[in-house]
């Protein structure tokens, strides 16, 4: 086996990440599914083997060294995948996710218009929150693309590993990957302002700092995409805020309301026809939600989600139901992932 056939296979049963861990099979997700691959099982020098046929020999060394390694490996036909290597038991272990050769448009990840509408502003920071796995960085790649397709804009990405690769089109792409082209999130958003931008995507807002220039870089007038691990659009407004200590709370609530443009909150579901299919909460900053947010009563802003449909904003069980009555997912799974029926 080499990773390159693996990785091949992976890439012919749709599935969306790999897993080698030493005296298993390789397992990989499908439609949500995690599944052994036919094959033998592996050892721990079987595993590090395939892992020195991706990376240099320096490489090898910093990830020996620092027990962690993120990139991005590419095979032929132009599959990427985001690879992390990791040590599990003093063995090396590897994560793999797929990513598609192509970037999808708004139209192939069922974007709703509201995100179209927000892909046209000119200023101002919308989050792609949820669990790992759900899709941001593919929800995340189509708005950036939409943009690439109808605006003539310097759109600059710092990403984490680079995943997507963007052609050109109306807009010129810089596309920043760190460890290679900058040193931390941080730095390279403190110097991205001479880079003449206006659309950043910041790949994840990480830590205190890397959020504070996220901020920031957003009220100078930039329209700035990010991503946070969050479950939907309170909890992301909390996690910001929290992460903080209390003597700048206040000032990062006022922040946050006056650049705050959008969270669109997603998780991926298994759909009826094969293949996964996105549910999206989406919060607008309306004038009644920055004043919630600057008066520390987030916790209401689900009531405002649930009466501002008119507005553009969606439930996550509006979502739900949407895609259940269109005949995307099951009643099951419908029914399995309404917030109003779990205790959310």
């Amino acid at each position: 086996m080499t990773i390159e056939s693996l990785f091949g296979e992976a890439v012919e049963m749709s599935a969306s990440d790999i897993h080698l861990l030493p005296g298993l099979k390789p397992h990989l997700r499908v439609d949500g599914e995690l599944k052994p691959y036919d094959g033998k099982e592996l050892s721990a020098k079987e595993i590090e083997l395939l892992v020195k046929s991706m990376i240099s020999e320096n490489a090898f060394k910093k990830f020996v060294l620092e027990k962690e390694l993120d990139f991005a490996y590419e095979i032929s036909g132009g599959f990427r995948f985001r690879v992390n290597l990791h040590y599990v038991s003093g063995a090396i272990g590897l994560s793999a996710r797929t990513i598609p050769a192509e970037v999808p448009s708004m139209k192939d990840v069922m974007m709703p218009q509201v995100a179209y509408d927000l892909c046209n502003m000119n200023r101002g920071l919308i989050l792609v929150t949820g669990p790992t796995g759900c899709g941001k960085s593919t929800s995340l790649a189509a708005m950036i693309d939409y943009i690439n397709e109808n605006r003539n804009e310097n759109i600059i990405t710092l990403e984490d590993p680079i995943e997507f690769i963007f052609k050109p089109q109306k807009s010129i792409i810089r596309q920043r990957q760190l460890g290679t082209d900058m040193q931390s999130f941080q730095e390279g958003l403190i110097h991205v302002l001479r880079q003449d931008p206006n659309v950043v995507m910041v790949g994840e807002m990480r830590n205190l700092e890397t959020i504070a220039t996220t901020i920031t870089l957003a009220e100078t007038g930039h329209l700035v995409f990010a991503t946070l691990h969050t479950y939907n659009a309170a909890q992301t407004i909390d996690r910001i805020i929290d992460i903080f200590p209390p003597h700048q709370q206040n000032q990062i609530r006022m922040q946050v309301s006056l650049t705050l443009k959008a969270v669109i909150s997603q998780r991926l579901l298994p759909a009826k026809s094969g293949g996964r299919v996105a549910a999206r909460e989406i919060l607008l900053n309306t004038p009644a939600v920055a004043n919630l947010i600057r008066e520390n009563k987030v916790s209401q802003i689900k009531t405002v989600i649930q009466t501002s449909a008119k507005e553009g904003m969606i439930t996550i069980d509006n979502s739900l139901s949407s895609l259940y009555k269109d005949g995307y997912i099951s009643k099951e799974e419908y029914e399995a992932n309404l917030m109003s029926t779990n205790g959310f």
